[in-house]
């Protein structure tokens, strides 16, 4: 296995790239060698942005103390959180699914545009709920003109769906007054349909929010 942390910083240079960041802009934004941008991203298509600047300058000594401080409280957070034991990965996963999972209903549902937590939440529903891999199903939400068929590979390697289980996405039409930028693969939706697992998920956590009242000392 290689440096999580490496891995990391891998995916977000290729994402950028995917978005029109120059080479000198990735390498800034992570605080890499060029070189090492260059040759993760070499077989990323890059399309020129005109409105993109690059930062020929180099960094400020403010954006360097940025990215010092941002290298710091990654590799912080890699020791801190070491590896997680079973019941630890299941609170945490538990934890995400309060946040952007589905709480109505009797369908398993989370959303993200993250690749790594929608990554994380696909292996916690596996590994603790048992699962008809058939029954998983995968919805887009995609602005009109970014590549569909890009966006559909990239989500079924990351949630290791095959793209036939993929249903048809929602194209959004991007309002130019409201947003410029925008997430190269869009929104990531994963559903399973199960009433059963999603009041297991719910059980557990009620049971959080039990526990966490009483431990409250007021």
């Amino acid at each position: 296995m290689g440096n999580p942390g490496r891995l990391l910083e891998q995916r977000r240079a290729r994402e950028l790239r995917a978005q029109a960041w120059t080479l000198d802009d990735i390498a800034v934004e992570l605080n890499v060698a060029k070189s090492s941008v260059s040759r993760w991203v070499r077989d990323v298509e890059f399309v020129p942005n005109p409105r993109r600047r690059s930062r020929r300058r180099g960094p400020n000594r403010l954006q360097r103390a940025k990215a010092a401080e941002i290298e710091h409280c990654r590799v912080e957070g890699i020791a801190r959180v070491g590896q997680l034991s079973d019941r630890e990965f299941l609170m945490a996963g538990l934890g995400l699914y309060a946040g952007d999972g589905a709480k109505t209903g009797n369908v398993v549902k989370f959303a993200n545009s993250n690749a790594d937590l929608v990554r994380l939440f696909c292996r916690w529903l596996r590994q603790f709920f048992e699962i008809d891999e058939t029954r998983l199903r995968v919805r887009l939400y995609l602005h009109e003109g970014l590549d569909l068929e890009a966006a559909t590979s990239h989500w079924s390697l990351v949630t290791k769906i095959p793209a036939e289980q993929f249903s048809k996405p929602y194209r959004a039409v991007a309002d130019p007054t409201r947003r410029t930028s925008k997430h190269v693969y869009g929104c990531c939706h994963v559903a399973y349909s199960s009433a059963f697992v999603h009041r297991q998920i719910l059980g557990m956590l009620s049971a959080l929010s039990l526990v966490s009242c009483e431990a409250d000392p007021g």
